[in-house]
């Protein structure tokens, strides 16, 4: 088929704005952590604004286990990872974040499986068992042996189970290759959550612990270690981004220590120094620029940074700086802790664990509301995501909160699932459909005609 220029500028436009946000992926896909360029914004206009444990709920399954790794789809094709204990576990708590370290907890053994479902259907097609034996290291009462999301890319599913592997497994369940990672000791005993990334033929991995962190380039085909490159970092639960601008290619890591970039090569790049004490939220770019956020709660330094591409070295900020030739803007006190933040129409909004939101221009800082409350809006754990016009904010009673998009605070309605529904994974909006992971089961919401 030929097409006319028009058509022609059309698809080339298509295929530039999908690079802008990261690796080119499926636009009817989800194919990893908050989807394509981890923005977590939903392109499609019929997805869905309203629903409940029952209304407009096109399937839901029960799955077993305890994980708070998010659904990734490619086409039709679901997966999700999860963590089977036959034992009895101390179950997962709701709220503040302190007193929920278990260092000294019975560690059963857990089953790690991959399970694979129809989008359409939410039938199982196959269950894989990727790992058993007891975990390595403990985790936080409010985390999970399976909290990271794998990756696709259409071909394969990856899995990174933190302190105990990475598995490469085809689309009919079968393994193409496993490799074992060292345990190490996390901050505390809270346990790890990056989750991988992938880009051209290779698998990338952060590892940032209490004994020796890196950055993990692997043959997505074989599993071959192709290099590492040692971090100056303690223990940090941010995914990497890879940033595909309009100057290079670049893997952006966030940590405590610095904001670090890497060359495809594990060169360093730049680094930017000026976070909070524990980094968590997920960088990634929007229109041009790179947001990376980190908030703990108890600091005084909780930034939001907005970053130009193309710089080089040390670009931090100096004392009473907000920017540089390197950072477009930042606000010194704006970020989460847990979520990551999210740009949506030129706007960038900031969902803090406590049930407060804020909206700032995405392309200079200024505010344009703060910390507007949101009612029986306590404990977010969920990044927020956006699509049609709408903000949904999630949160761990499984009550997702619907604003309108703009520069005002504007609730429109609350959508609640089911009494033991509690959520801290992050939905996948595809599509039409909008997957979302409870404590307990999946649910695929799809607005009725």
């Amino acid at each position: 088929m030929k097409l006319s220029r028009s058509g022609l500028l059309i698809a080339v436009s298509f295929v530039a704005a999908l690079s802008s946000r990261g690796a080119v992926e499926d636009a009817a896909s989800w194919p990893l952590f908050r989807g394509p360029g981890a923005g977590a914004v939903g392109s499609n206009a019929q997805l869905p604004e309203q629903w409940s444990a029952s209304k407009n709920v096109a399937w839901k399954r029960d799955i077993p286990g305890r994980s708070w790794s998010s659904p990734i789809v490619w086409a039709d094709t679901v997966f999700v990872v999860t963590a089977i204990s036959p034992g009895e576990s101390e179950p997962a708590k709701k709220g503040l974040y302190l007193g929920g370290e278990r260092p000294n907890a019975p560690r059963p053994e857990h089953q790690w499986k991959m399970l694979c479902l129809d989008l359409n259907t939410g039938a199982i097609r196959w269950e894989r068992l990727l790992h058993q034996g007891p975990p390595p290291e403990p985790v936080h009462l409010k985390n999970s042996y399976a909290s990271q999301t794998p990756v696709t890319d259409g071909k394969r599913v990856y899995a990174f189970i933190g302190n105990v592997g990475v598995f490469a497994l085809d689309f009919e369940g079968h393994p193409a290759w496993s490799r074992p990672v060292h345990p190490r000791k996390v901050r505390y005993g809270w346990g790890p959550a990056a989750s991988p990334v992938l880009y051209g033929d290779r698998l990338y991995l952060v590892n940032d612990n209490d004994e020796q962190s890196y950055l993990l380039a692997m043959d997505k085909t074989t599993g071959k270690e192709v290099w590492r490159t040692e971090r100056d970092e303690k223990s940090n639960w941010s995914t990497p981004f890879i940033w595909v601008n309009d100057q290079r290619t670049e893997i952006v890591t966030a940590g405590t220590g610095a904001v670090r970039s890497y060359d495809l090569e594990g060169k360093l790049l730049w680094r930017l120094e000026g976070m909070s004490s524990i980094t968590v939220a997920t960088p990634y770019a929007d229109a041009g620029l790179l947001y990376v956020s980190s908030g703990f709660i108890a600091d005084k330094t909780r930034p939001i940074y907005a970053i130009r591409p193309g710089d080089n070295g040390d670009i931090s900020l100096q004392p009473g700086q907000t920017n540089n030739t390197g950072i477009a803007w930042s606000q010194p006190l704006a970020a989460p802790y847990i979520p990551s933040t999210l740009v949506y129409d030129g706007r960038l909004y900031v969902l803090y664990d406590r049930g407060e939101l804020s909206a700032f221009n995405a392309r200079t800082g200024a505010p344009l509301y703060t910390r507007e409350k949101l009612p029986e809006g306590l404990h977010f754990t969920a990044s927020p995501w956006a699509g049609n016009g709408h903000i949904f904010c999630l949160n761990e009673d499984g009550i997702t909160f619907v604003l309108r998009a703009g520069d005002r605070f504007e609730l429109l309605h609350t959508n609640k699932l089911a009494e033991d529904d509690m959520c801290m994974a992050t939905p996948a909006a595809v599509g039409d459909r909008l997957l979302i992971r409870s404590a307990v089961r999946l649910y695929c919401i799809k607005a009725k005609p």
